[in-house]
């Protein structure tokens, strides 16, 4: 009795491999690393002149940083954003940074926005600041 027998070629002509899902998973991890990839550097993208002062220290990157420009657009770590926003999500970022907040506002900048920033770090439990400055002896 025979058995009949398979041929090897017939086989593997009928496996197929399909590309696409395979593409659709790279391409959703490249918009993941290209979104995420640049969220620390916001930082210090604005241009600011910040004030000089002779006593400097290097805040810790950890706290949140709300910047006020020279136009009195407000900025939390480097996003645009507005008072009400600002005091919505400060409660958060103050909780979690043990109450401290840098403020970075430049120095021709309106003052009264600065002082209504301020208000907001305090209406969000914020129990210190850190003045952003420049160092007094540096160059702009």
């Amino acid at each position: 009795m025979s058995v009949p027998r398979r041929r090897l070629r017939d086989d593997v002509e009928g496996v197929t491999f399909d590309f696409a899902p395979m593409v659709d998973i790279v391409l959703l991890l490249l918009i993941f690393f290209f979104l995420t990839s640049n969220l620390g550097a916001r930082q210090n993208v604005l241009p600011l002149d910040l004030p000089r002062a002779s006593t400097t220290v290097q805040a810790t990157p950890d706290i949140p940083i709300v910047t006020v420009h020279k136009t009195g657009r407000i900025y939390l770590n480097g996003y645009a954003t507005n008072l009400e926003q600002l005091e919505q999500k400060l409660p958060a970022l103050v909780k979690k940074s043990g109450g401290v907040v840098g403020v970075r506002a430049d120095e021709r900048g309106n003052y009264g926005t600065v002082v209504q920033v301020m208000d907001a770090v305090k209406k969000a439990g914020g129990e210190r600041l850190a003045l952003g400055t420049r160092n007094a002896d540096s160059d702009k």
